[in-house]
């Protein structure tokens, strides 16, 4: 029998071994690229989910707009924020972020910041071993598009214990050009220590903000490096606000554990809807549905449940779209009058509404053509 001791594996010209050896055990480590499951820590990086719509214009405050899970956070200038077809060629992605904007700030303020961020669940992030001498290593991989070429920035915020927010550079080089960014974040000695601990829980472990603009109290942080307090960028972040013709496109988001950017893990859409709804849930009414169950005729405080898809990660605030759901009622002697429906109480797993009328009677009959929603969110 033959055999063959090495220490590591490299390709001719490579500058990393594909597979390193461990000389004491005889188990071996392997940068692989090819598709492995559950590594990506992003939820909806294929921006493939929009429960709440695919556009939304006239945005000028923080909030989730279009593509789920990923929130845009700001307080100067007006943009429009949509899910778009524009895509790499050959990735395999339908879908992008498309950030547009509509009115322009060329002179930012000290803080001033727009950013596209997605933040993820600490008790998600407990392979990562933060606040040992174990912690890993982790990479960012991403493609991203603009017209506006130049040097833009990521931060990863550790939110827990104390704060301290990873700041990189990447160069938008080619204009209107899809490119692929490759961000690899070691720890150091801040998130080995007890300081850099991420809590086992449903809260904030970490906030992965992609800089667009930031005013000079927000862009001092140092690049490649893990930077104490509020750092959303360096000082070499361009501004994307300073004109409207300005537009920036996002798709392909990993975050995984180790030093090479792997092949984005693609999952199906069914599995990328349910991970989404644990955070948010568009809960389709139709007044039909109400009328079959049971009788048409109901009494003020009839109450009825509707379980939501997923078991969300808090108790959600729930909030109906009373615009257009509106369950019109004939009273008593068949004067027409108005009927409420309200959502009173909900856990992560169901939410309770309950009838209420106005007029000379308690009682009234549904109209089976009315439709609307309610929005039970229970976003980091």
């Amino acid at each position: 029998m033959s055999e063959i001791k090495v220490n590591s594996i490299k390709g001719v010209g490579a500058s990393a071994a594909a597979i390193t050896v461990n000389n004491s055990d005889g188990t071996c480590t392997a940068n692989i690229t090819n598709n492995l499951s559950n590594r990506n820590l992003i939820i909806g990086g294929a921006m493939n989910v929009a429960q709440r719509g695919t556009s939304e214009a006239s945005i000028t405050s923080s909030g989730y707009y279009t593509i789920d899970r990923f929130r845009v956070a700001m307080n100067t200038g007006t943009i429009t924020a949509s899910q778009s077809t524009d895509v790499p060629t050959g990735e395999g992605f339908a879908n992008s972020f498309k950030v547009d904007v509509t009115t322009a700030n060329s002179s930012l303020g000290a803080t001033d910041f727009l950013h596209v961020q997605q933040a993820i669940e600490g008790q998600n992030l407990q392979s990562l071993a933060y606040g040992t001498s174990s912690a890993k290593t982790i990479t960012l991989s991403f493609f991203v598009k603009s017209n506006k070429t130049g040097i833009y920035c990521i931060s990863l915020e550790k939110t827990d214990n104390t704060r301290y927010d990873y700041t990189a550079e990447y160069t938008i080089s080619s204009a209107n050009t899809w490119e692929k960014k490759t961000i690899t974040i070691a720890p150091d000695s801040n998130i080995q220590a007890s300081a850099g601990a991420i809590d086992n829980n449903n809260d904030k472990g970490f906030n992965l903000k992609f800089c667009l603009a930031a005013g000079g109290d927000r862009d001092n942080g140092v690049n490649n490096t893990w930077n104490a307090g509020t750092n959303h960028s360096t000082s070499n972040q361009l501004n994307l606000l300073d004109s409207t013709s300005n537009e920036w496109y996002l798709t392909g988001v990993q975050l995984e554990v180790g030093s090479v950017a792997t092949d984005f893990e693609h999952r199906s859409f069914g599995q990328e809807l349910a991970l989404c709804q644990r955070y948010f849930e568009r809960v389709t009414l139709h007044a039909s549905e109400i009328y079959l169950m049971g009788t048409n005729q109901f009494n003020s405080g009839t109450q009825i449940q509707r379980d939501l898809k997923t078991s969300m990660r808090a108790t959600p605030t729930v909030t109906l779209d009373s615009a257009t759901f509106a369950i019109y009622a004939v009273q008593g002697s068949g004067s027409n009058g108005s009927a409420s429906f309200t959502p009173v109480s909900y856990s992560n797993s169901n939410i309770r509404f309950q009838m209420g009328s106005t007029g000379a009677s308690t009682s009234w009959w549904v109209n089976k053509g009315a439709t609307g929603y309610a929005d039970a969110t229970a976003e980091l």
